[in-house]
């Protein structure tokens, strides 16, 4: 076999590609064919400016030579092991790290193979303590609009983006939604997070009372919603939703798969926030990207009470048989090490500043209606054309990746997350770049 380095990409005709419009690619591929650091390379030898850490996930850049010898001794040496009656060491060292980085009270880690079935794996756990402790009624599940909890039944289902859900028909039942919490006649261009307005998290108690508490398992919401545009939440309103959850019994699942690891300067959105949720999901920067992972990260309270249910037989009947899988467990106790040597858990938090004032330059910009950033994650919002939405970010996004950067479009917003490593010179490059793509529009 030839060296992989060294395949040329072939007739792509096969390959279904996943979120793509795959004629539109397959017309005109923008192909990939490595990376290190800050930067990927194009099959045709050019240098592209990453300026969405992969997909939201390799926020110690690409390359990490300190990943690749940790999984490359680890295939060789236990290229796999059940975890089912089985164990093996790396995903109890794993956990045992996680919950070091984890807010108070997190000691139990249940791993997924991505952020979607870790959604699905918090929403099974909800349903099966309420149940073991004698609430066997409390099966519905609150997402939000907008919100995006992966590709799974359940996380579509308690999701709020319309193109996720209307191909599959009624879904899971029993769900609700809060409303999201974008407003940007109020709230347009705001650095860091809208002024105080509880109103939003108070439709929480309307959702109650419709359905009554004794019916409610979970409320599940992404700190910051990532995926569907950067949207951030009012100041007060993650609290306002924590204590009215716990006023009525209701767990609080925090989607961290996009926020956690470092994004927004914390180790997780809930520390940032100073919310603690009953649950954490994440994937993505637990591994830095290289190998497949998620997990769930669960307060003690509620991995006590179903060790108490279970009377010694098998306490939740669930899992992967890739849950603790040896070689991704090898890759995130690699990364974890590189985030806590470079401090990159944090280290949004000193760039964040630099990163707002050039995300807001682009104010004055073509076609610009709103910015909203933290941490180091931003969103840019276009006028969508009335007879084409969506048209006029994926223009910027080709223009962007002609010039050399990646950023991320969803619908006509412009979605951007850098690896950690930035450098405010790189900051630079990437607005100018973004800048020159949005001034060219028509």
């Amino acid at each position: 076999m030839k060296p992989i380095s060294d395949i040329n990409t072939p007739d792509m005709s096969a390959f279904w590609m996943p979120f793509t419009a795959n004629q539109q690619f397959k017309a005109a591929p923008r192909i990939l064919k490595s990376a290190q650091g800050m930067y990927y390379h194009s099959e045709d030898g050019r240098k592209i400016l990453d300026g969405t850490a992969g997909l939201w996930c390799c926020n110690a850049g690409h390359g990490r030579r300190e990943i690749a010898e940790a999984v490359s001794q680890q295939i060789s040496h236990l290229d796999f092991a059940p975890t089912f009656q089985m164990g093996h060491p790396l995903p109890f060292e794993l956990a045992n790290q996680l919950v070091e980085i984890a807010p108070k009270g997190f000691g139990h880690v249940f791993y997924t193979n991505s952020g979607s079935e870790a959604v699905d794996t918090a929403l099974k756990i909800a349903l099966a303590w309420q149940r073991a402790r004698g609430q066997g009624t409390r099966t519905r599940l609150i997402g939000r609009e907008r919100g995006y909890h992966g590709v799974g039944f359940g996380g579509i289902s308690v999701g709020g983006i319309p193109g996720n859900r209307k191909w599959f028909g009624s879904l899971l039942g029993g769900v609700d939604h809060l409303p999201h919490t974008l407003n940007i006649a109020k709230n347009a261009f705001t650095k860091g997070l809208p002024a105080e307005d509880l109103t939003l998290a108070d439709e929480l108690e309307k959702i109650v009372f419709l359905h009554d508490a004794s019916n409610i398992a979970a409320v599940i919401v992404e700190p910051i919603a990532g995926s569907t545009g950067v949207i951030m939440p009012p100041q007060g309103y993650l609290k306002r939703l924590r204590e009215i959850c716990t006023k009525h019994g209701i767990l609080l699942i925090f989607d961290e798969v996009i926020t956690g690891f470092g994004r927004l300067g914390s180790p997780f959105a809930a520390q940032e926030f100073d919310v603690i949720p009953d649950m954490i999901t994440c994937a993505k920067g637990l591994t830095n990207g290289a190998i497949p992972m998620g997990a769930v990260l669960v307060q003690d309270h509620i991995y006590d009470d179903m060790m108490a249910a279970g009377k010694g037989a098998i306490e939740l009947f669930h899992g992967y048989t890739y849950s603790g899988h040896p070689v991704a467990a090898a890759a995130g106790l690699a990364t974890l090490e590189i985030y806590r040597n470079e401090n990159l858990l944090t280290r949004a938090a000193d760039l964040a500043g630099y990163w707002e004032e050039a995300a807001h330059s682009l104010k004055g910009c073509k076609h610009v209606k709103d910015v909203r950033n933290y941490g180091l994650v931003a969103g840019i919002e276009l006028e969508s054309l009335p007879d084409a939405p969506g048209k006029r970010a994926y223009e910027v996004f080709v223009r962007c990746f002609e010039k050399g950067a990646l950023i991320r479009v969803t619908g006509d917003i412009i979605a951007l997350s850098p690896p950690l490593i930035i450098e405010r010179s790189e900051i630079d490059d990437l607005f100018t770049l973004l800048q020159d793509a949005l001034q060219a529009q028509d």
